[in-house]
This record gives C-alpha cells, sequence and structure tokens, in this order.
C-alpha cells in the first residue's frame, strides 16, 4: 500500500471520531487525521501528512509561556493551530517566497530570520530561484504551498508566517508574464514578481502608554490603537472615493494592516508612490494625527503610516500568523463594522479557530476584488476625507 493509499485508509478510520471533536470547518479528511495524529502526550512522533513523513521533537516544549488566565502554549498547541487553519490560510501564502522568524526554544529564547535554507530541504518544501541584488548571486526561496510544508513549519519553530506581496504565477489580466526571475537584477523588476497583489498600509501607533522603559518601543494600549483604527477609517474614505476594495486586519501586536487588491498591472516602485500619495493626503488633513517621518523621534503621538511595505521583497505577517508577544496573539481578518471593537488580544493560538468557526473565512473571495488603479495612479488628485470634529 503506498503513503497516499495509507493516509486515505487512516483518514476514513478518524473521520467519525474527528468529526464529533473538532468543529470541522473547511477541514478535510487529510487535516483531521493529522489532529487525530497529534492527540497525545507524546514528546517524539513522525507525523504523515499528504504522503510525507514529518519526525517531530519536543512537542511538549513552550513555544509561548503561560500568560495570566491562558495556558501556555506548546509546540503540539502550535503545530494543531497551524492544522486547523491552514484552508484559510495556505491560499494567502501559497507561491510567495516566505521569509522564517524562527525561535528554536519559544518566544523568550533567541531568534533568527531566515530567507534561505542551508541543508537539503524535504522534498515536500516548494522552493524558487530568483536573483538576489545584495549577494549579486541567484538564490533559493522556499514557499509554503501545501499543508505539510506548514506542519513541518511548527517543527522547525518558525513562529510567525511572513510572505512577499507578489506571486511567481501570473493571472490573464497581469502586465508582465515574465517568470524569469534568475541572472540579473533586471530579470527580476520586469518578472511577474516585482508586480504585487496588494498595495498596503502599516499602520503603527506611537502613541505611548506611559509604562514602556526608556527607548522601548510603545507598547499595546487603547488609546492608541483606537487612534489607529481612525486613522484607518480615513484611509478607507479615500479608498472609497477611487471605487477600491479595501480589507483591515489586526497586525497581531499594536496595529493594523491594510491591504488593497489590485490588477497586477503597477510595480512595486509605483505602488509604493500612490500608498505614499494616499498618506500625504491625509496627512495634510490631519497633521496632528498621521506622520510618514522615518525618524522614530518624529513619530510621538502620532499614528505612523509606512508606505515602505510595498517594496520587492519585503514581508508582512500573514492573515492568521501568530505573533511572538506573551498572549500569543495572531493577526485577525476584521470587517470594517468590528473595527474599533476587537483588540489586537482578543484573538490567539487557541482561540482563533472558534472565531473561524463563527464569523466563517472573511477574506476568501479577496482577490476577486481586485481593483485596476492604473488610471488612479496617472492623476494627481485623490478624493479627501472630509475632516471631522472628534466627540468629546
Amino acid at each position: 500500500m503506498s503513503n497516499n493509499e495509507k493516509t486515505q485508509d487512516r483518514s476514513e478510520k478518524v473521520a467519525h471520531r474527528s468529526a464529533s471533536k473538532e468543529k470541522v470547518i473547511g477541514l478535510s479528511l487529510v487535516n483531521r487525521d493529522v489532529l487525530e495524529q497529534l492527540d497525545g502526550e507524546q514528546e517524539k512522533l513522525v507525523l504523515h501528512v499528504e504522503g510525507h513523513d514529518i519526525s517531530f521533537s519536543n512537542l511538549n516544549k513552550v513555544f509561548w509561556p503561560a500568560h495570566g488566565k491562558q495556558n501556555a502554549v506548546t509546540k503540539r498547541d502550535y503545530t494543531q493551530y497551524l492544522v486547523r487553519i491552514a484552508p484559510f490560510v495556505l491560499p494567502h501564502l501559497r507561491n510567495r517566497p516566505i521569509t522564517l522568524l524562527r525561535f528554536p526554544n519559544g518566544i523568550t529564547g533567541s531568534k533568527f530570520y531566515q530567507k534561505h535554507w542551508e541543508h537539503r530541504l524535504p522534498q515536500y518544501v516548494e522552493t524558487i530561484e530568483l536573483f538576489g541584488q545584495d549577494a549579486n548571486a541567484d538564490q533559493e526561496y522556499m514557499v509554503c504551498n501545501n499543508l505539510a510544508t506548514l506542519v513541518w513549519l511548527a517543527q522547525i519553530a518558525d513562529l510567525e508566517l511572513h510572505t512577499w506581496h507578489s506571486r511567481v504565477m501570473p493571472e490573464e489580466n497581469s502586465a508582465v508574464k515574465s517568470t524569469k526571475f534568475t541572472g540579473s537584477v533586471d530579470n527580476l523588476r520586469n518578472s511577474i514578481l516585482n508586480y504585487p497583489d496588494f498595495l498596503a498600509f502599516d499602520l503603527d501607533p506611537y502613541i505611548y502608554s506611559g509604562k514602556e522603559k526608556s527607548g522601548a518601543e510603545p507598547e499595546l494600549n487603547e488609546r492608541a490603537f483606537q487612534e489607529t483604527c481612525r486613522v484607518a477609517r480615513l484611509i478607507k474614505e479615500v479608498l472609497d472615493s477611487i471605487n477600491a476594495a479595501s480589507f483591515v486586519k489586526t497586525t497581531g501586536r499594536t496595529g493594523l494592516h491594510l491591504y488593497v487588491p489590485i490588477v497586477r498591472n503597477l510595480d512595486f516602485e509605483a505602488v509604493r508612490d500612490l500608498s505614499e500619495a494616499i498618506g500625504r493626503l491625509i496627512l495634510k488633513e490631519y497633521p496632528d494625527l498621521i506622520t510618514l517621518e522615518w525618524a522614530v523621534s518624529k513619530r510621538t503621538g502620532k499614528i505612523f503610516v509606512d508606505c515602505n511595505m510595498n517594496v520587492r521583497g519585503k514581508t508582512l505577517a500573514s492573515i492568521y500568523s501568530p505573533r511572538v508577544a506573551p498572549e500569543a496573539p495572531v493577526s485577525i481578518p476584521l470587517e470594517w463594522s468590528e473595527l474599533g471593537h476587537v483588540y489586537p488580544t482578543d484573538f490567539t493560538v487557541l482561540t482563533v479557530y472558534d472565531r473561524i468557526a463563527k464569523v466563517g473565512d472573511i477574506w476568501r473571495d479577496i482577490h476577486q476584488q481586485e481593483t485596476d488603479l492604473t488610471e488612479v495612479f496617472k492623476q494627481t488628485q485623490l478624493a479627501a476625507p472630509k475632516k471631522r470634529r472628534r466627540r468629546s
């Protein structure tokens, strides 16, 4: 019997059991089979996933220590989380280069970023070659295109899921079709990887709680987050004025991410310029509320609108990505009507699946709402949001 046949047979045997134990929202028999295998206390385990064997060790190692009333999150918990949310996160990871953020001993230990794998990769981990400008050479990047790879990321303690804003595959309406990413920076610049799927806004509040240590970044606090929500609504007003659909999610830390799905006919440079134009439009009306300043000392008391996320090779935490913070929070997609009513720490690795079971997959159709911003980019005028009097 082949590995695939064994997996199918095992899946059929556990289907009726896992259906009663799990809130099965979009989970295939394969996902439910993997959850069944993880159900136990063993430290070591060989997981059978999509016909592949993945050796796990230290499954009871704590990745996020207990915090307040929340239990500790172990490697087993984290792996189970990724298996549960796989149907909702994989469409947003697929065909995008990823950057790993690894914490082998959990969030209280040392960390390191990793773009390239120095050893032999498992056969199920897909890769692409692209030209690295810093290295002045072609380099291998990993992509997460299947459940086996997602599960493997848990084994190697990649605790956040960071992706590019562009994909290696063009669509019918893409401005370019080239998938030649190697050989030179010009080849990469002229390829589909230089044409993003999104115009993105990374909103970071620099409103301090007063409890931070000297020189520390602002910590999460209610006033700062509500002001960030206010800026997000102002940006949405501008986007609405140009008929651009927009989507919002918590960063999982202190701020918000806004994503505008776009037809891939503007390159990263153009998209970055457009995002800055929108930012400056609002800055003109609300200079005491937002800032585009790079000097941290000039951001104090304001919301930093970071437009430089719209650069080839830059990454943001993906939808449903856990974040390295004590509460084990997750970057959660929101309905615009929820903005201001959901706090970044409301949903964690241990509770997100319950939210999905309740509200569904909010970003499921995001790529079906792409806006062609070519003409908008050519224009110099955008509809500014009307300045509103703040309620006392």
